[in-house]
């Protein structure tokens, strides 16, 4: 499960402080997506790990789960998109 150990580096290099601006908090949403896609990476592993050994409602709380964890990505897929769009309204 190498894809935890990236997960925390990931989450530990996070910033400690508030964005000072735009520009640094859509680093921040880049950050935030990539450590939610390595997130819904471990949830799938897991799930593949496991399927067939636990119960059927443990997995469908873990198939949710993950589920939720795509949708975060995708969630702030989407805020970057925007941002990107407001920087250039060109696009």
């Amino acid at each position: 499960m190498s894809e935890i150990q990236a997960l925390l580096d990931a989450l530990t290099g996070l910033p400690r402080n508030r964005p000072a601006g735009p520009a640094e908090a859509e680093v921040l949403l880049a950050r935030l997506r990539s450590a939610a896609a390595r997130w819904a990476d471990v949830l799938y592993e897991a799930h593949e790990g496991v399927y067939g050994h636990l119960p059927p409602r443990a997995e469908a709380a873990l198939t949710l789960a993950f589920r939720r964890a795509e949708e975060s990505y995708v969630e702030l897929e989407i805020a970057l998109r925007d941002c990107a769009e407001h920087r250039d309204p060109a696009r």
